[in-house]
């Protein structure tokens, strides 16, 4: 049941562009700048939106549309609407048990959510709540730790794995030494200001997980758990990535037996090589701008990637922001869409109703 305080905050959010303007006053400034931002210029954060501009529709009139369905298909489950929610990692920093909220609001509204491996919360602890969320893998290149992870996910009841690609090395992240955010996080008089004049989502979420749950640590990245969100150690766990090849991803689809999407694609060529190595489905994107600024938009590069792989969905993420967004997406060869910051900012705001909402 949504209560009082929810409901005030909802009651002016009319589009995702809202919960972003929500979410700045109600975070800390290091906390919103992570989510929001990109990589250096932005360039590529930008040109996600810009190209869903670029697109026109051109609508015929006197169709019979009384009979109509935004239901939509994958790997055999059918879904309410062609869209859904994308990775968000640490979401349990700035909602309180972020991913938990985030699956059982998508399964309520039988939409597909993908879960962060690079999440603060067990993803046993979230299949569990939810048995129709998918989950993303940042897969290390060794095989040890590459079969030990997919063992731990297929163990914990997840049908579907997303696996990452764009992420070797990791982005270039002016926005968040601008903003005082760093990984691992360090306490500061700055940070304790930011939080201290952001009570609610001081006592909220941050002092609410820590004396319920204790500190979070980064609970997926391998089979083992990973380190605590302040620990110098966290930075080892994602400089393990610069050997993952398409080998890797081969031994990933004779491990995995259910289905296999491959998330980061931009290039038909590689779209083809996933197929061919056993990808039952792509996920177009340029990680939201966060990782390469200069990589061109999903969007732009969609309607090649779709027609070379016709056997299989091609998905998309990056920009969307309305249900025309989602509409041009698909008259461009898309079978699903896929939002992540507006989601993550309607948890923030609130929880479960803000993401329902």
């Amino acid at each position: 049941m949504m209560n009082g305080w929810a409901a005030k905050q909802l009651r002016g959010v009319l589009s995702l562009d809202d919960f972003e303007a929500a979410a700045r006053k109600h975070l800390p400034r290091p906390i919103f700048g992570y989510v929001a931002g990109a990589v250096e210029t932005d360039w590529s954060l930008h040109d996600n939106r810009a190209a869903f501009a670029e697109f026109g529709f051109l609508p015929r009139m006197l169709v019979d549309v009384s009979k109509r369905s935004q239901q939509t298909t994958l790997f055999g489950k059918t879904y309410a609407s062609p869209f859904g929610i994308s990775p968000i990692g640490i979401s349990a920093l700035y909602a309180y048990r972020g991913d938990i909220v985030l699956a059982t609001a998508a399964a309520a509204a039988n939409i597909p959510m993908i879960m962060s491996s690079s999440s603060l919360i067990r993803l046993e602890d979230v299949v569990r709540e939810s048995k129709s969320a998918w989950f993303q893998a940042y897969l290390p290149g060794d095989v040890p730790d590459i079969t030990a992870l997919i063992d731990r996910v297929a163990q914990a009841g997840f049908e579907t794995l997303v696996v990452t690609v764009d992420s070797q090395v990791a982005g270039n992240r002016e926005n968040n030494i601008r903003t005082g955010f760093s990984t691992p996080l360090r306490p500061s008089l700055r940070l304790a200001w930011d939080g201290m004049t952001h009570p609610r989502w001081l006592f909220g979420t941050l002092l609410r997980t820590l004396v319920r749950h204790g500190m979070p640590h980064f609970e997926n990245n391998y089979a083992r758990r990973g380190p605590p969100i302040i620990s110098p150690h966290v930075l080892r766990d994602y400089s393990d990535r610069g050997h993952l090849n398409w080998d890797h991803f081969r031994l990933i689809r004779r491990l995995w037996k259910g289905p296999l999407v491959i998330k980061g694609i931009l290039d038909k060529a590689d779209a083809i090589t996933a197929r061919e190595a056993g990808a039952d489905g792509i996920i177009v994107s340029n990680h939201g701008g966060r990782q390469l600024d200069g990589a061109v938009a999903a969007l732009r590069v969609l309607p090649g990637i779709a027609a070379a792989c016709p056997e299989i969905p091609v998905m998309i993420d990056g920009g969307v922001r309305r249900g025309t967004d989602v509409l041009k997406a698909l008259a461009l060869g898309a079978k699903c869409v896929f939002v992540g910051r507006p989601f993550g900012y309607a948890a923030a705001v609130a929880g479960a109703a803000g993401v329902s909402h």
